[in-house]
């Protein structure tokens, strides 16, 4: 394998500490039990659900419009990296957080996840410059799997020290956590490194910003017109909408859940170890599925598997439960989201793969706006954690239906 195709993938090492040791970890436990202490845990699920929201807002609204930029003159590249940055500082701003300022927390954690979501978009769009098309699925899955491993294995030292304080020099399991914070923002700069290198994109032709502007947005009314027009890709789109959806909402929501049912923060973090690293190998595996069978049946397969997930989950009872749903979940996270991104990768023109890419990660981001208001405002009204994680079920169901009227001959014709 080439040496922009792992620079490309290590990318996927930096970024996934953010999504595990603060998104999916710290943030929400410690913005309960922390900054939001004071209050009804339905009511700082609130908070929390509607921060996410509005970052996946901010770059729903932008992505497509810079993605469009950024094919006209070349720059997706920069745009990574403007993004990474406004994510690393963000991140690196928690740890100067005292307890109970819930809304600095917040304007940290918002900014983040937009740095977060700006930089993976244009990060996407980079898959087709360093894999040929037959190779896709695996590049793809490449970069989840060692996003799963790099992630959690900072995050295992992360909760190490949350666990061990002393052992660190450190005064209590809150300081292990700011630290944690720091950690993570060093950690994604780091793996950003590679990809700065070794990573190439085509050549602007020394078009200028401004033109690039001008252009990119006369591009994008006609992509999004091609877009309509493009039964296929538009189909995904949808499906794609719904589906990732539920997949995001769990990611960010999982550990709000635990605790608002009444589980020990010990139980959840060790669970989310355990996600970590089954999700490793089996995104390997999913990258296998999908150059043998297609990346379409992948796609079936995982959609499956959490809906299950999601009817488990809604009657659980039990810590033990909770590791058993984590493992299943940890076999097919990374799955769906590779195969979705290298079966889109298919669908679309190499040459306005930024664009495309903007509307992939809009569409996516569109559906985190919803996903996280749904099950915060359901556990809000009924007051059952339960019940509100049981509208994740339809945006499966949906989403599996809306996939199974893309054309398969696509996917087909991508992989000659």
């Amino acid at each position: 394998m080439r040496r922009p195709a792992w620079s490309w993938a290590l990318y996927d090492v930096g970024n996934s500490a953010f999504t595990t040791t603060v998104m999916a970890g710290f943030f929400p436990l410690f913005f309960k039990q922390y900054w939001s202490a004071d209050v009804i845990v339905t009511e700082s699920t609130f908070r929390l659900s509607v921060a996410n929201s509005l970052g996946s807002l901010v770059i729903m609204l932008l992505a497509p419009v810079l993605g469009a930029i950024a094919d006209r003159c070349g720059a997706r590249k920069r745009f990574l990296v403007g993004f990474a940055f406004l994510g690393v500082l963000s991140t690196l701003s928690l740890a100067l957080v005292a307890q109970g300022q819930w809304q600095l927390a917040l304007l940290g954690y918002f900014l983040a996840s937009v740095g977060y979501a700006g930089s993976v978009t244009f990060y996407d769009s980079l898959l087709l410059f360093v894999a040929p098309r037959q190779k896709l699925d695996n590049i793809s899955a490449l970069g989840y799997a060692l996003g799963y491993l790099g992630g959690g294995l900072l995050f295992a030292i992360n909760v190490w020290m949350t666990l061990k304080p002393a052992s660190f020099g450190l005064a209590d399991a809150a300081e292990a956590v700011k630290l944690s914070f720091l950690m993570v923002a060093v950690w994604w700069a780091l793996f950003t490194v590679p990809l700065l290198l070794w990573v190439k994109e085509p050549e602007s032709h020394g078009v200028g910003l401004i033109t690039a502007v001008r252009g990119g947005l006369r591009q994008l009314q006609g992509t999004f017109h091609e877009i309509r027009r493009e039964k296929a890709v538009f189909l995904f789109l949808l499906a794609y909408w719904c589906y990732i959806d539920g997949v995001d909402t769990i990611v960010r929501m999982a550990v709000d859940y635990g605790l608002s049912i009444g589980f020990d923060s010990g139980d959840l973090i060790a669970a989310l170890l355990i996600t970590q690293f089954v999700g490793f190998p089996a995104a390997i595996v999913f990258g296998r599925i999908g150059e043998r069978h297609g990346a379409k049946r992948g796609i079936y397969i995982a959609i499956g598997v959490y809906c299950l997930v999601t009817l488990g989950a809604s009657m659980m009872n039990s810590v033990q439960q909770f590791y058993i749903l984590a493992t299943v979940i940890g076999l097919v996270q990374g799955g769906i989201q590779s195969l979705s991104r290298s079966y889109y990768a298919i669908l679309i023109p190499p040459d306005k793969s930024g664009e495309f890419f903007g509307f992939y990660n809009m569409w996516g981001k569109f559906a985190a706006v919803l996903g996280p208001v749904m099950v915060g405002y359901t556990a809000r009204v009924t007051g059952s954690p339960g019940l509100s994680l049981l509208t994740l079920l339809l945006l499966f169901v949906a989403g599996g239906y809306i996939l199974s009227r893309v054309d398969g001959n696509r996917e087909a014709a991508g992989n000659i």
